[in-house]
């Protein structure tokens, strides 16, 4: 089974918001217009009724023209109540008592404003949801900066976005580029912005707001598509951190060359893994411990601290797997980076289970 027909066929809660000016959708719970409907016919119907009762509780407050010797029954309240709630006002039976005008002003009006506005109520909101969505569009590209774009919501994509919350961003400032519908509504489900459309095109990645992201992650499932992205987005935002997955690794470099800070080649990579495994099934499992958040050990990028400054990688006090200077990545073992700086950056190992890094063997 491929990784989109995967996820079509997972269960699908919410909908989505379509300004009908370009194919942003915005995570918002669905009601299904015959919910709407009859919840709102029920409203009315119970507004109906609740008038009615009150109405024959005071019935000898009110005379009926067709037989004003006679008391009003329930049906002549019921009557009654549908006409002056509908605006009819056939005016066959009119209050007469102190009470009885003093109830159609105070308790009838209000009743009746809200009655025509529960009928109406889904009229208003069909002529009101362009509005409401543009509103709601026009905020977020306002909101949308410094964010994370993901293009693909595939196997990949899907996890690289859940990596990205579990590392303490918020699922409002990533924003998922894909062009299957389903695809889109899983997104929204679970919580992200998303623009419907094909990541190559400029239009598609402008209301992905690419020229205002820090960082974009290219998780598609074609090499070529990959490129093109990347050369894309590229031109389009000089800045921003571009971490691209291939699929073969003799692409890498089209990608680096494409504009990509960082190149992940997802078969040779999971082939390697299976390699590891077979050979070692231990080592295996460390890799896969590292490479699996929230289980036991990860990977994390820290400052380094003024105690650490003059001194070398092998004696920082937990297992040190490379060092970031000015932006290049360094093993922790070349000669260029044995004495640390305060401007440096430490990749360390640390335990998701004690919260600490993870002490050397």
């Amino acid at each position: 089974m491929s990784e989109r027909t995967a996820i079509r066929r997972r269960g699908l809660r919410r909908g989505v918001v379509d300004s009908g000016l370009s194919n942003i959708r915005l995570p918002q719970p669905r009601v299904s217009p015959a919910r709407q409907v009859t919840t709102r016919v029920m409203a009315s119907v119970a507004v109906m009724f609740v008038v009615a009762f009150l109405v024959w509780l005071d019935r000898a407050g009110y005379i009926d023209s067709g037989d004003p010797e006679g008391e009003l029954s329930f049906l002549d309240a019921v009557y009654y109540s549908t006409v002056s709630l509908s605006t009819t006002g056939y005016g066959d039976i009119t209050p007469v008592s102190d009470l009885g005008r003093l109830f159609n002003i105070v308790v009838i009006t209000p009743l009746r404003i809200l009655f025509l506005a529960l009928l109406v109520g889904t009229t208003l909101e069909v002529l009101t949801e362009r509005t409401r969505a543009v509103w709601r569009e026009n905020r977020w590209r306002n909101a949308m900066l410094a964010h994370t774009v993901v293009v693909g919501f595939g196997v990949k994509g899907r996890a690289a976005a859940q990596s990205l919350v579990e590392s303490g961003t918020r699922r409002d400032q990533i924003v998922i580029i894909d062009p299957a519908p389903e695809v889109v509504k899983l997104a929204n489900d679970e919580g992200f912005n998303c623009v419907l459309g094909d990541a190559t095109r400029r239009d598609v990645l402008n209301n992905a707001q690419v020229k205002r992201a820090a960082r974009v992650i290219v998780a598609t499932n074609d090499d070529a598509q990959a490129a093109l992205v990347t050369l894309t987005v590229r031109q389009m935002n000089p800045t921003a951190a571009i971490v691209a997955s291939v699929r073969e690794g003799e692409n890498a470099e089209l990608l680096e060359q494409s504009g990509a800070t960082t190149v992940i080649t997802s078969a040779e990579s999971a082939g390697r893994m299976l390699g590891i495994a077979a050979f070692s099934p231990q080592l295996g499992a460390v890799v896969e411990d590292l490479l699996e958040s929230r289980s036991g050990l990860e990977l994390v990028q820290r400052a380094v601290v003024q105690d650490e400054v003059g001194k070398s990688p092998a004696d920082v006090r937990e297992p040190v797997l490379g060092v970031v200077r000015q932006g290049v990545n360094y093993r922790f073992d070349e000669p260029a980076v044995m004495q640390l700086r305060i401007d440096d950056a430490l990749v360390v190992a640390r335990s998701t289970v004690t919260g600490e890094t993870a002490p050397r063997g």
